[in-house]
């Protein structure tokens, strides 16, 4: 399988959209890594997860074509995450096919959102819970249950393909013990895992900061999720968190986890 990261940046991107703090700085002055769009990625050149208002210059950076993909995989609702009106572009007046190409797989709440927003249009919509695993082709797809909304089935991605698994974990806290026991019972090749607080945690518990990072990856080691093999990257960075991509390296060096950034492609 590969996964190829899109975009690694929280809410506001780095450098943060109005932001003047270090990291933002030093992203400008110096681009490179720690230039972050809205966090997405894409599996196998196929499956898409979540669609950000940063979609098209990602698309554009990398040299791909969103006609290949045969999926929408939806996380939660969130503005970074979820861009209903960049869905338009795909049907008439903007091209001429007359249905949407890729099965769109959300939670109620989004599915919701969609159906409001285009009432007439031809999407195919699958409702997705958590804990309850989908096929799609060749793919098993499991949602896991992630701590970022109080209101809403906020989605963690379980994919699985030809005895490989990805567990694709943005905008998640530390999980509950049902969630950690759920993953006792996998093997994962590949965790991309978010650390959007970076140095600097906050009262918030939606989010996961450097240590608690550190410590759900601690955690799922020794209960057998993650193995010796395992790749461990992370995403969705946010400049409040005071990580450069060079802090991020020597933060994690110990710990076997590598941060992730946009453009990075992992294959296992």
């Amino acid at each position: 399988m590969q996964i190829r990261l899109l975009g690694t940046g929280a809410a506001d991107g780095i450098p943060g959209f109005y932001a003047n703090n270090p990291v933002s700085k030093f992203a400008r002055e110096n681009g490179g890594k720690d230039l972050r769009t809205r966090a997405a990625a894409l599996v196998d050149g196929s499956l898409k997860i979540d669609l950000p208002p940063d979609t098209l210059v990602q698309l554009q950076r990398e040299g791909l074509d969103a006609r290949d993909w045969t999926a929408l995989l939806f996380t939660h609702s969130h503005e970074d995450h979820f861009c209903p009106s960049e869905l338009q572009y795909a049907l008439y007046p903007f091209t001429e096919m007359e249905q949407l190409p890729c099965t769109i797989f959300a939670n109620s709440v989004i599915c919701g959102l969609i159906r409001r927003r285009y009432p007439e249009w031809p999407l195919e919509l699958v409702e997705t819970r958590i804990f309850e695993s989908y096929r799609h082709g060749n793919y098993s797809i499991t949602p896991v249950e992630a701590r970022h909304k109080d209101d809403e089935q906020c989605h963690n991605l379980l994919i699985q393909r030809d005895g490989k698994s990805l567990l694709y974990a943005t905008d998640t806290g530390v999980w509950k013990d049902s969630t950690f026991d759920f993953l006792a019972d996998y093997k994962l090749d590949a965790l991309v895992l978010e650390c959007t607080e970076g140095f600097y945690p906050t009262a918030y518990d939606g989010h996961l900061d450097i240590q608690e990072c550190i410590d759900v990856v601690g955690r799922l080691r020794k209960q057998g999720t993650l193995g010796d093999h395992s790749r461990i990257i992370t995403t969705h960075h946010a400049s409040q968190g005071g990580a450069r991509h060079c802090d991020l390296e020597a933060a994690f060096a110990d710990f076997g986890i590598e941060p992730g950034f946009d453009g990075m492609v992992i294959e296992f």
